[in-house]
């Protein structure tokens, strides 16, 4: 069987508030993959990735977002080589969640301010500092958000269930708007 066309749920693929300091890029195309295992498996010390972080093993991002429950975010490559390293057997699974699951990156210099106008979450930096991950609502859609900055940019991923998508980008797009000075 072929493998699907992938289709984004969001109508742009990058979105830029007036004055280009807010972007929101759609990067729903990247690989995601769910792996569950016992916090005792072998899985927890090969990924090395505490619980309420994301940290990158070569090209892929890995979110340990629940206690025994990862998300691997790259290039199908990337993420198999990943995957490939860990020791599958016992009670280790894997599901493909790509196609379900949209994926965010909020960036800019003001990006905290934009989510805090949508969610209720601390954004100080002594609370969700670069490679925090935790879950939230999100303009009323339960999120997985990780806080991955891009050189130097504050930036955050949001991840939903990809049904939501263009209402969530929208919601973004138009609480970024009040930061176009």
């Amino acid at each position: 069987m072929d493998e699907p066309t992938f289709r984004s749920p969001v109508p742009t693929g990058h979105h830029q508030n007036p004055s280009g300091s807010i972007t929101i890029t759609d990067l729903s195309d990247q690989t995601k993959r769910s792996l569950k295992a016992p916090e005792t498996s072998s899985v927890a010390s090969v990924l090395g990735v505490a619980l309420g972080t994301a940290a990158r093993i070569n090209d892929t991002l890995v979110v340990h977002h629940r206690p025994g429950e990862w998300l691997l975010v790259g290039h199908s490559g990337s993420v198999g080589q990943v995957l490939d390293s860990i020791d599958r057997s016992g009670f280790v699974s894997t599901v493909d969640v790509s196609h379900g699951r949209l994926l965010l990156l909020l960036s800019g210099r003001e990006s905290d301010k934009v989510l805090a106008k949508l969610c209720s979450t601390n954004l100080d930096d002594d609370f969700t500092p670069n490679g925090a991950a935790w879950g939230a609502s999100v303009a009323r859609v339960n999120c997985d958000l990780v806080r991955d900055d891009v050189q130097g940019v504050r930036s955050y991923l949001l991840l939903c269930d990809s049904s939501y998508g263009s209402y969530l980008h929208g919601a973004i797009a138009e609480a970024a708007e009040e930061f176009a000075h």
